[in-house]
């Protein structure tokens, strides 16, 4: 069997919502050190951008990775009905103990997505727009580990050795 093209395709959708940078492992002084106006009581809003990728062989009979009209809907669902006009941290029960960062907020986006999609293996990348500026990226995962801190790694010829079992 012949090797299949491997494609993406990226679909773009846009939404408001408001939120309050604040972690409720911190103080009410760290938090606002930490965020600064973002930890405004109030909250305050953007106009995100979300970029949503898959990425996969081109079906040989429909000449399509996935049908774009299905992942509309999939972004629909997972993305416009619960975040599109909303104050993240009072209406998505999911940042009543997360932190409503875009960073999260991606995180959040990709889960919603795994569970909806028919094939979740297609979903290669969320990326949000907050503003202008201001990008988040994430592929699914988790791979940084958390190193405890060595006084030896100090030293000019320690040299850092990990492997899997670290």
């Amino acid at each position: 069997m012949a090797s299949l093209p491997i494609v993406s395709i990226t679909r773009r959708e846009t939404f408001s919502s408001c939120h309050r940078l604040h972690s409720p492992f911190l103080s009410d002084e760290e938090n606002k050190k930490l965020f600064g106006k973002c930890n405004n009581p109030n909250g305050h809003g953007h106009n995100y951008v979300v970029l949503v990728t898959v990425k996969g062989p081109v079906d040989p009979q429909t000449g399509m990775v996935m049908n774009v009209h299905d992942l509309k809907q999939y972004m629909h669902q997972a993305i416009m009905d619960p975040l599109d006009h909303k104050n993240l941290d009072q209406d998505v029960p999911y940042f009543k103990t997360v932190v409503s960062t875009t960073e999260n907020l991606a995180i959040f986006i990709w889960d919603q997505l795994q569970k909806i999609m028919d094939k979740p293996q297609l979903l290669h990348e969320v990326k949000i727009l907050e503003t202008e500026k201001n990008h988040v990226v994430y592929r699914g995962g988790s791979t940084y580990r958390k190193k405890k801190f060595d006084s030896s790694s100090l030293h000019p010829n320690h040299h850092d050795v990990s492997s899997d079992s670290d």
